[in-house]
């Protein structure tokens, strides 16, 4: 299974979309500072999770997030309260 997943900073509330096999491992990651893109705005929180069972398929829909503004903006409208946490 992959899971696209976003991640919204404690530290000044960004958000970051990716996409992995083992979601607890890359959450561990991310708040260890070992990877790059994240590193500065540690601590993360895991806002929201799609579980799909081709790897094709979850990546083309981090990709979609990722470059696609409106696709952003459905999925932060749909997770509205989440976000308010």
């Amino acid at each position: 299974m992959y899971c696209v997943y976003l991640l919204q900073s404690f530290k000044n509330k960004s958000l970051y979309v990716g996409c992995t096999s083992d979601l607890k491992n890359r959450l561990l990651i991310h708040n260890q500072g070992k990877s790059y893109h994240t590193k500065k705005f540690m601590p993360w929180k895991l806002i929201y999770c799609e579980t799909y069972i081709s790897k094709k398929d979850a990546f083309s829909r981090e990709q979609s997030l990722k470059l696609h503004a409106q696709g952003l903006r459905r999925l932060k409208e749909r997770i509205r309260d989440s976000l308010a946490v």
